[in-house]
């Protein structure tokens, strides 16, 4: 709740009105049938990865453990913002308590965060993997694996401390319609009855900071990869690194295109049409694709999923 002074007027906000996608009640039904089918989909494609790295021993390797907790994380991404979209389509109101629109907001961002943390992760696997291939099994042991994964996620949901504090600290009054499917930020900013300059200022510092220093790690690790794979004689063994390689570049540039707009500089997406697409693109279109992405392009997740439909 926030509570603002104004003379002899105290505005409160208990809630939030999240507007959606502003659309008649019948394409809401065929929105929450699609994003239905959308985040099934998700759950499914990414449960079968776990299972596959799971139940197979040959899968566990460093590269297939990050993959699985990797998975794992796109499963709770997707449902921190996609499960209260889904309500609201049947819901009349729309609304969210303020304490649970900042909730949102922590946990959606943090996990945003942590997905930034964990590319630039399986960027230094295959750094080791391919650039010391005779000191990977010393260098990424199951201890050490272990631990980078931890922090991937300590880390992450650490990074969002300061920028949660701070929107909670941003005054609401009048309108409390957020022009969005989540408490997101820039669309929370757009509402503020009050400029935040120093907020805003902060939270683009914190967005831009880890963006870029994981981007340019992972540009970094794959510069040097490529330029070892291009080294290796022609056969198989450099087939599988360029795909391989090629499936994290994809996951990379779809994701990290979005972030950097949304949330580097919030004011280029100030259009609530674009930044839904945005969100959209990252948030649901990600986990959605990688799946896909990762185990298309990789012969031993193929087989090793075939295993897990013969299973079920």
């Amino acid at each position: 709740m926030y509570v603002l002074p104004n003379n002899n007027v105290t505005a409160v906000i208990h809630e939030f009105s999240l507007l959606g996608f502003s659309c008649s009640q019948e394409i809401e039904v065929l929105l929450f049938v699609l994003f239905s089918v959308i985040y099934i989909l998700t759950l499914l494609g990414n449960s079968a990865i776990i299972c596959a790295v799971w139940w197979n021993q040959q899968l566990h390797t460093p590269m297939y453990t990050l993959l699985a907790n990797f998975s794992f994380l796109e499963i709770c991404y997707i449902s921190s913002n996609v499960l209260n979209m889904l309500l609201n389509f049947l819901s009349k109101t729309k609304t969210i308590s303020y304490n649970g629109c900042i909730l949102q907001f922590y946990i959606f961002l943090s996990l945003c965060a942590t997905e930034l943390f964990f590319l630039a992760l399986m960027a230094l696997d295959r750094y080791v993997a391919i650039c010391h291939p005779l000191h990977y099994s010393t260098i990424m042991t199951g201890k050490v694996c272990g631990t980078l994964v931890s922090a991937c996620w300590v880390g992450g949901f650490l990074w969002l401390v300061t920028p949660a504090i701070l929107i909670s600290q941003v005054p609401f009054c009048g309108s409390n319609v957020i022009d969005h499917y989540l408490c997101d930020l820039g669309a929370m900013l757009a509402i503020s009855c009050l400029p935040v300059p120093k907020t805003t200022l902060t939270c683009s510092i914190f967005s831009a900071v880890i963006t870029f220093i994981t981007l340019f790690y992972i540009l970094v690790s794959y510069t040097l990869v490529l330029r070892a794979v291009v080294q290796v004689p022609k056969g198989s063994g450099r087939k599988k690194a360029f795909s391989t390689c090629a499936s994290h570049l994809i996951v990379v540039s779809l994701f990290y295109g979005s972030v950097m707009v949304m949330y580097v500089s919030p004011g280029a997406a100030n259009q609530p049409g674009m930044q839904k697409f945005l969100t959209m693109l990252y948030s649901i279109a990600t986990p959605l694709l990688n799946p896909l992405i990762y185990s298309l392009r990789n012969k031993e997740m193929k087989v090793a999923l075939r295993k897990v439909m013969c299973k079920v």
